[in-house]
């Protein structure tokens, strides 16, 4: 059962883990963003709403430079985790402290075991009783444990895509990132598998900075402490989310959040009152 679920906290009650400021990215001579600063609080959720195209996915991908991976790319401005920017930083180091869980799950050919060890195994050198204790553990994370603790060697393409989508949230965990950054990870999945997502994201945040990009604002509400409106290449309006949907300062936010409710992305999403 999924109910509104209030702010974590007001502005500045939590640190910053991200700070970014007067962040501008390109495309080649495409600009996708255009001087973005924002704060990203510690232990919360922050979610990322918007039409498609206004760039919520390109800077979700800025936070942990997955974005280096474009030809003629070109970032502008500052992001900083903990204080230190990301630019400085080892990319791979980078990369096992900000994990990233993309819009259509992706498990690799191999068993739900393999999947999950994956990043362990890059990361490090564990033997194999820890290995199988760290698996379990991030299975357990993305309370999936119980569902294929008898087939963790049948291949992960048997999974439901609910499952696929929490066999994934396992694979990034597993190496204990200190933030998750979650592209959709809602999309094209049944309102059941969406609910047991969301449950599962509101039991991380207590150990895992989250970041979330959704079309679907009724699960920015449901689940988000902090909530950042973007219109093509802009970020309009940045706050808690109960002033985001209840009491916006800008006409832009107040019009997106007040659709009616059947032209609101994600109306088709129902979960139990």
């Amino acid at each position: 059962m999924i109910l509104f679920v209030a702010p974590d906290h007001r502005p500045g009650d939590a640190p910053a883990k991200f700070i970014i400021r007067n962040l501008s990215f390109h495309y080649g001579n495409f600009q996708a963003l255009h001087n973005i600063s924002m704060h990203v609080r510690e232990n919360c959720v922050t979610a990322l709403i918007g039409p498609s195209g206004c760039g919520k996915s390109t800077l979700l991908r800025t936070f942990n430079r997955m974005n280096e991976a474009v030809p003629y790319s070109r970032l502008e401005g500052e992001i900083l985790l903990d204080s230190e920017s990301i630019l400085q930083m080892d990319v791979f180091a980078l990369r096992r402290r900000v994990g990233i869980v993309f819009q259509k799950s992706v498990p690799f050919p191999k068993s739900i075991f393999a999947n999950v060890a994956f990043g362990l195994r890059v990361h490090g050198s564990l033997k194999r009783a820890a290995l199988s204790d760290a698996v379990e553990w991030s299975l357990r994370r993305a309370a999936l444990w119980n569902e294929v603790k008898d087939r963790l060697n049948r291949s992960a393409y048997e999974l439901s895509g609910g499952q696929q989508q929490r066999l994934c949230i396992a694979r990034a965990l597993a190496v204990n990132p200190e933030v998750l950054l979650l592209d959709e990870p809602c999309s094209g999945i049944d309102p059941i598998a969406t609910s047991k997502i969301e449950e599962l994201i509101l039991t991380l945040k207590d150990t895992c900075t989250i970041v979330l990009v959704t079309h679907n604002m009724h699960q920015a509400r449901r689940i988000a402490g902090f909530t950042g409106f973007f219109l093509p290449g802009r970020l309009i309006e940045f706050d808690t989310t109960n002033v985001i949907f209840e009491n916006p300062s800008r006409k832009e936010t107040q019009d997106y959040t007040f659709m009616p409710f059947h032209l609101l992305p994600g109306a088709e999403v129902k979960t139990e009152a």
